[in-house]
């Protein structure tokens, strides 16, 4: 039988535009945690936006820095960690996350993202002649991997202090022993998450 997993952190997975940073902020006030965005971080060491990193050296490039920074954190705690929305399809970042923290996904409709996103510039992965089409195909890759948070909670109907609220409570009974499960809503069949 595996030891319980102790939660010293959280970290906010799940697509672009579906409110990590902005959630992460107001739960690290709640909780008194360091809010942390791995983008964030990893513009500030490479000196230069994550655009610029996918234009010269890709995607893959990318992911590794990720993967290099999410194993910094493993021995840290008090944190919220605000991903990057593909970091968790390579399973050693989640292995990483899971040795020290609560996995939230946030999750979003494909309709509501592509209204958050659609004039955001920073976005290389939508640079596409047809975003919303790129944004529900990338949720349909990413699926298998943001279905093995320990936690999905949909944004669509909520807002971001409501969120917050809601992933505070679910972290304190995690640390209780009990157990945090998974979240279905009316909205879970529109944002091709839930089964």
């Amino acid at each position: 039988m595996q030891p319980p997993r102790q939660y010293r952190n959280i970290a906010l997975v799940g697509f672009m535009g579906v409110g990590k940073s902005t959630v992460g902020q107001i739960l690290a006030g709640m909780l008194d945690f360091e809010f942390i965005d791995t983008d964030r971080v990893i513009e500030t060491r490479e000196g230069r936006r994550i655009s610029d990193i996918f234009a010269k050296e890709g995607e893959g490039h990318f992911r590794d820095l990720e993967t290099t920074l999410i194993r910094d954190y493993e021995n840290r705690q008090g944190l919220v960690l605000s991903t990057g929305g593909g970091l968790v399809v390579r399973p050693e970042n989640l292995a990483s996350l899971r040795k020290h923290a609560l996995i939230v996904c946030l999750w979003a409709s494909p309709g509501v993202i592509y209204e958050r996103v659609r004039h955001q510039g920073h976005r290389p992965l939508l640079a596409t002649p047809d975003p919303r089409a790129r944004i529900t195909e990338l949720l349909n890759e990413r699926k298998p991997a943001y279905q093995q948070a320990d936690l999905l909670v949909g944004v669509d109907f909520r807002s971001p202090q409501e969120t917050a609220l809601h992933i505070s409570a679910s972290f304190r009974r995690a640390n209780q022993g009990v157990p945090v499960g998974k979240e279905s809503t009316p909205s879970d069949a529109s944002s091709g998450l839930v089964p």
